[in-house]
């Protein structure tokens, strides 16, 4: 396995769920704070990861593989827990819909790396938006700080949901001569 530290900051991510879920759960004033915080540091390294690899020339294909999967892993925990703290209809089924495009994209880019046209189906401009959205709109519904803050997050929570569509349906058009060609 190659090491080096975009892999090392991707490893780190990955290390921080169990904290993340552990200050999640924990009964004090002070613990939404702290996992809000976590997750943020996790989300720092999530940007710094690709920008250390390109900057320092250390792409390489196991943290192309293990970048995306560790992104996918940080936020559907984080909305699996926001859905079990919130109990509300409109964060699950945008929850939802979030996780699931996360797993129709990722069939979507294998199914064209293996017919040869990976590049068609790469992260666009819409998807990175759609990523600091939701980052941003998470950190705050973990931390609730002020009922207007959590406001604010709740409606940065909506807006990434429509850019979640929006990437999907971006995704699915770039692809769809390549699906429907028979």
């Amino acid at each position: 396995m190659p090491f080096n530290l975009p892999i090392a900051l991707t490893l780190f991510r990955l290390v921080l769920l169990p904290v993340f879920v552990f200050f999640f759960y924990l009964p004090y004033t002070w613990a939404p704070f702290a996992a809000a915080f976590v997750f943020w540091l996790a989300a720092v390294t999530d940007a710094l990861d690709g920008y250390a690899a390109r900057k320092l020339g250390q792409l390489t294909r196991f943290g192309a593989f293990l970048d995306p999967v560790a992104d996918k892993i940080m936020v559907s925990t984080a909305l699996v827990l926001l859905v079990q703290q919130n109990d509300n209809i409109y964060l699950t089924l945008a929850a939802l819909f979030m996780i699931g495009r996360e797993i129709v994209i990722s069939a979507l880019r294998e199914w064209m790396a293996e017919i040869g046209k990976r590049g068609v189906v790469a992260v666009s401009w819409i998807g990175k938006y759609k990523t600091a959205a939701q980052m941003i709109a998470i950190i705050g519904l973990i931390w609730k700080p002020t009922p207007f803050l959590t406001d604010v997050a709740y409606a940065l929570f909506y807006v990434a949901a429509l850019l979640t569509f929006w990437s999907m349906i971006s995704y699915i058009a770039a692809a769809w001569n390549d699906l429907t060609e028979e």
